[in-house]
């Protein structure tokens, strides 16, 4: 125990390094996951529409709502990659506390103004239905 207390300065540092890689390499599964199954979505609905079971018109409205889930999850990824690089860096002392709540602030508006489009378009997308 006061080993732990007195090598915390060295190996606490480490510890939220490898804490922070866990925690990338857990979302990039998640992330991967969600992406190969829209992939996969995408070509049973192209061979769907080559066997003529849909019309051109079903596809390509399904097609572009597929590719839209993609691109924002590579958005999604993208800005978590963005955040965790920050924070990496400012936990190494790479980057001052004014830098890092400045670019952290930056990086939440871009995430709620996705969201917000996000929420906006599923709306718009449930009138469509109604």
């Amino acid at each position: 125990m006061l080993m732990k207390i007195l090598l915390a300065p060295i190996t606490g540092p480490i510890s939220g390094v490898v804490w922070i890689a866990e925690k990338i390499q857990e979302r990039t599964n998640t992330e991967f996951d969600a992406q190969e199954n829209l992939h996969k979505r995408l070509l049973s609905l192209q061979l769907a529409f080559d066997l003529g079971e849909i019309s051109e018109e079903e596809f390509e409205a399904q097609e572009e709502e597929i590719l839209l889930k993609i691109q924002a999850l590579e958005e999604e990824a993208s800005r978590d990659a963005e955040a965790e690089e920050l924070q990496l860096a400012f936990d190494l002392g790479e980057i001052s506390e004014e830098e890092f709540e400045a670019q952290e602030e930056e990086i939440l508006l871009k995430i709620q103004a996705l969201e917000e489009e996000a929420s906006r378009d599923a709306e718009v997308e449930e009138l469509q239905l109604v």
